[in-house]
């Protein structure tokens, strides 16, 4: 079987499909050969699950209350599970029950929903606001770039979360302006790391050749810089998305971000938290789904680095 060779405009070789492919095969390989990747993967798998098929999974509403459902039930009470010796007269609730006797594990169950959802929504809007603010500035250059970067600068000179709290108190307190309110701060992160990028590939031979051409400016920037920039954008996507997670998580907390009953893990701490002592496990559950999704997509952003980038394999 033959490929077709493809040449540029100073006749040196463009890469195959057949090349591009193995590259990309290439580097799943060294991905999955980072054992912090795969054990990212596999927590942030168990959590895609959990989310998918949160309906299936929940045994109750996570937001009716149990009072006049089920006998007995009082707020707070403690995790019951019939196989692990509780009385099989007892209502099953895997983590018990919380303040307002809804059950806590379909809470819990519903809130990776959200979580995850909302922290894909953020990270994936900023990332399209700071690619193209950064490819635009990196690429033009000039007065151009001497203004977009004055403007991140000064987002960037605002405590993230400090900002957050300020756009939200102007909008409202509610979970869509809090991703909104994130995402904001999240651009200039963004647009730095794809200036950077584009700064590096606009001076290779092929945007030269393209120049050479004849290819507009706006052409070449979208059919050769920015696809040949992005590399380091997914790395530090990846690595936004749990930091997403975490602040939303953080507004929650305050009463700013998920409203009651929404079932989100920062919200669910923030309600109970004042229950460490006396009932630990309200607090404690989501706190550890919320550690293990940040966990998981700070050790897949660890890996993707390494591999798409051979010198830093291990």
């Amino acid at each position: 079987m033959t490929t077709e060779a493809t040449f540029d405009a100073t006749g040196q070789q463009l890469p195959s499909v057949q090349a591009r492919t193995s590259a990309g095969r290439a580097t799943v390989a060294r991905l999955l050969r980072q054992r912090s990747a795969v054990v990212g993967l596999i927590i942030l798998a168990f959590l895609f699950t959990v989310a998918v098929l949160a309906d299936v999974l929940a045994t109750h509403d996570p937001i009716r209350p149990l009072i006049g459902i089920e006998p007995g039930v009082r707020p707070r009470q403690t995790p019951c599970i019939h196989i692990l010796g509780c009385p099989a007269d007892q209502p099953e609730h895997y983590f018990g029950l919380d303040g307002n006797v809804r059950d806590f594990y379909s809470r819990v169950v519903h809130g990776a929903r959200i979580s995850l959802s909302v922290g894909f929504v953020v990270v994936g809007w900023s990332i399209v606001a700071g690619m193209l603010i950064g490819a635009v500035a990196g690429y033009l250059g000039g007065w151009l770039d001497n203004i977009l970067m004055r403007l991140m600068d000064m987002l960037l000179a605002f405590p993230a979360l400090l900002l957050a709290i300020v756009v939200i108190t102007v909008l409202g307190a509610n979970l869509f302006n809090a991703m909104l309110a994130v995402g904001i701060v999240s651009v200039p992160i963004y647009a730095r790391v794809m200036r950077s990028s584009v700064l590096s590939v606009r001076e290779q031979d092929y945007v030269t050749a393209a120049r050479a051409l004849g290819d507009s400016q706006w052409s070449i920037l979208a059919r050769r810089v920015i696809p040949n920039a992005i590399t380091p954008i997914i790395v530090q996507g990846t690595l936004g998305v749990g930091a997403a997670v975490l602040e939303i998580a953080a507004l929650s907390f305050i009463g700013l971000a998920a409203q009651a009953p929404q079932p989100e893990w920062g919200s669910m701490i923030g309600i109970e938290r004042n229950q460490m002592f006396t009932s630990p496990f309200l607090i404690v559950i989501p706190g550890i789904a919320l550690t293990l999704t940040v966990l998981g997509f700070n050790l897949l952003g660890d890996g993707l680095r390494d591999a798409f980038d051979p010198r830093l394999a291990r």
